[in-house]
């Protein structure tokens, strides 16, 4: 099944046109013809079944036949993970993070960050691709890259279970064991010489609960794999 991307359809929609490189592809690449039908997401909970009425491999165009809601996914897991010094590690995390499964991504410039300036286009292509890979119609949400204090401020005014995961040798609990039944969760990943003292202070003082990802030192992107992929089993056994 290929799947295509359309942020401006609504469930209201009678016809889709197709951008010049989308066009391209369908057209030249895939070999789709008039009367084929196509199947498309608006990445925000929609999948369509649309039928090509036009083949101009510069703006084809679709009907649409039908539209189907999909179900939303059990929990929302909110990564806010500091940016890695190589930026292809940072990609590699938000294409299997959004193969696994996650509601937002957050790019956090911490104390100790080498990178502080990211590139939210090409970012944003990436979770597509990889939305569609995986065939989602819900689509995770890349947010503005911020500092870790504003972060921390805007959390602690949700009501959404809050975690921090550090290296530092404390007392902490293990993520697995603490997610229980919350649906709503973030977890804040630190970069690679991780949180400062004064950032995690900062995190339990906003009632951030400090827990631990295993008894290896994980690089920052592996450890937000491991995070994304500990939600998605525990929820997908309860």
């Amino acid at each position: 099944m290929q799947l295509f991307y359309n942020p401006s359809l609504t469930p209201a929609s009678t016809q889709v046109l197709f951008e010049k490189e989308e066009s391209r592809h369908i057209i030249k690449v895939l070999r789709k013809k008039v009367g084929d039908v196509l199947d498309l997401t608006d990445g925000c909970g929609n999948f369509y079944k649309a039928t090509l009425e036009s083949s101009n491999p510069k703006q084809c165009i679709a009907h649409i036949d039908s539209v189907e809601k999909q179900p939303k996914p059990a929990y929302n897991l909110h990564l806010a993970v500091a940016p890695t010094k190589l930026n292809d590690r940072y990609e590699w995390f938000l294409e299997k993070a959004t193969e696994i499964g996650i509601t937002q991504i957050t790019p956090i410039i911490c104390d100790h960050s080498e990178r502080k300036i990211i590139k939210p286009e090409r970012y944003q292509k990436i979770i597509q691709s990889a939305a569609k890979q995986s065939l989602k119609a819900y689509f995770p949400i890349l947010n503005e890259a911020i500092s870790f204090k504003e972060f921390i401020t805007i959390s602690s005014e949700t009501e959404t279970s809050c975690f921090i995961a550090h290296c530092e040798d404390s007392k902490k609990q293990s993520l697995k064991s603490q997610l229980k039944f919350q649906k709503d969760i973030i977890i804040l990943i630190g970069p690679e010489g991780d949180f400062s003292t004064q950032e995690i202070d900062n995190a339990l003082a906003n009632n951030f609960t400090p827990v631990s990802l295993g008894e290896n030192r994980l690089r920052t992107e592996t450890a937000a794999i491991v995070a994304s992929h500990s939600v998605a089993f525990h929820f997908e056994n309860h």
